[in-house]
């Protein structure tokens, strides 16, 4: 009987990757809980987009000194992969050829979370009984007892539905085989099913803009497409993002590819177009936003829905988490990712600290950890699971360590108004002290009397 810890990871994508990565470089055994075939399941889903981040933000150094007895070559650093780049050049070889492939069980999808001996109600002595993982594959109901358990298993299958309000806009699931959700591959896979038609997509994140331009590359090569933007504001520009300012080169170039496009005609945009009501009409789809007077449609042939995702947390009922009532993110991370206060690309380094809850060795990290919050960097997660890793093995010191620096994102806006944050790096920099706080040059503006760069 081994005396390591064992360490259930959910989720076998990047992050999921880079914790297992991290965890048997600690001397402890990791469990990877991938719900798909093979790993990085989701990232299959968006193999066509690219990153907005070159290579060397994409690659976990835990995972490539995994990878180096392999003979794996690291890919140019200073390129921008594709989600299928990610996978075949890093991703694949990760998880098939270095001892991480032990330690992974595909099509396995975790259905339930508790402590042995112990529901929710029960406290006394909770902290000491291992963690009980219920999971279904292949062969049935299976059981695992872990000690630690670090959550990857994402967002990308808990797409926001069209309603503004939260819930599914009225006929919007009859309506479900012109709907679709995310980033579909319009001028690949899902090629037959866009050409020549008129298609609305609605959201205003990178996801939406990169179909939107993606839909009038379309329409260059098959006569008749249309796309068509629904956008809940009333700001077009606000969806533009930081241009040059933009430290992020691929994702400001997405932005400013976009802004010409749409000033240029090329994408029909109709603004404050909440959309309440989605019905067939004739073979097409109406969608309707506004009641009685103030009510206004556009009829399309299909609907992509690119507003974002949220979280499953179905399986951790039985846990004690502490997660923020709006973002759904844990408490000392959501007023640092709060998109009701600011838009930055990214958010100082956070680790075991600001990610754990009053579940003693539980944690939530990469996307699903940002909860409903819209952007997020994998180099981030990375950060994220090695602190965490640390932290299991009972490293305070390496866990309160920042062994990160992200990259400015150049713009971050507050109520409305932006500003370049060229200088001092508004949403980088250290973790300081107070898990709820936020960057020095945002605290430093403030006190000075200024609005601060945006962070909130």
């Amino acid at each position: 009987m081994s005396d390591k810890k064992t360490v259930a990871v959910i989720g076998a994508g990047p992050v999921g990757l880079a914790a297992a990565a991290h965890v048997l470089e600690r001397g402890m055994l990791p469990v990877v809980l991938e719900a798909g075939p093979e790993a990085g399941h989701a990232v299959r889903q968006w193999q066509h987009v690219q990153l907005f981040s070159p290579w060397e933000y994409n690659v976990d150094k835990a995972a490539a000194r995994l990878l180096a007895p392999t003979g794996w070559n690291s890919p140019d650093p200073q390129t921008y992969p594709t989600g299928g780049e990610l996978l075949d050049g890093y991703l694949m070889p990760l998880a098939t050829r270095t001892p991480l492939r032990e330690a992974i069980r595909t099509s396995s999808r975790v259905s339930a979370i508790s402590r042995v001996g112990f529901d929710k109600a029960k406290t006394r002595g909770r902290a000491l009984a291992p963690f009980e993982v219920r999971y279904q594959n292949g062969k049935g109901p299976e059981v695992l007892r872990a000690d630690a358990i670090i959550d990857t298993s994402g967002t990308w299958f808990s797409a926001n539905p069209a309603g503004g309000n939260g819930l599914p806009a009225i006929g919007e699931r009859e309506c479900v085989e012109r709907v679709a959700y995310g980033m579909p591959d319009v001028r690949g896979a899902r090629r037959a099913r866009y050409a020549g038609k008129t298609v609305a997509v609605l959201g205003a994140g990178h996801s939406a803009v990169g179909t939107l331009i993606e839909l009038v590359r379309l329409a260059d090569e098959v006569p008749g497409t249309q796309p068509v933007w629904l956008l809940r504001g009333a700001d077009p520009a606000k969806a533009f993002g930081g241009g040059r300012n933009d430290k992020l080169a691929a994702r400001g170039e997405l932005g400013a590819v976009f802004a010409t496009l749409v000033t240029s005609g090329k994408i029909k945009v109709e603004t404050e177009f909440g959309v309440t009501d989605i019905s067939e009409a004739e073979g097409r789809l109406k969608v309707a936003t506004g009641s009685c007077c103030g009510a206004r449609s556009v009829v399309v042939d299909e609907l992509i829905v690119s507003t974002g995702f949220r979280p499953d947390f179905s399986f951790l009922s039985e846990l004690r988490l502490r997660l923020d009532p709006a973002i759904e993110a844990p408490v000392a991370l959501a007023p640092l990712i709060d998109p009701n206060e600011h838009s930055c690309g990214t958010v100082r380094p956070h680790g075991a600290r600001e990610l754990s809850h009053d579940e003693p060795g539980f944690y939530l990290a990469g996307m699903k950890s940002y909860g409903r919050a819209p952007t997020f960097l994998m180099m981030t997660g990375y950060e994220q699971v090695r602190s965490i890793a640390a932290g299991i093995a009972g490293d305070r010191e390496a866990a309160a360590r920042v062994e990160l620096v992200l990259p400015e994102t150049g713009v971050c806006t507050r109520g409305g108004v932006e500003s370049a944050d060229t200088a001092s790096g508004c949403c980088g920099g250290p973790a300081k002290e107070e898990p709820s706080a936020c960057c020095a040059a945002d605290e430093t503006a403030r006190k000075a009397g200024a609005s601060g760069c945006g962070c909130s």
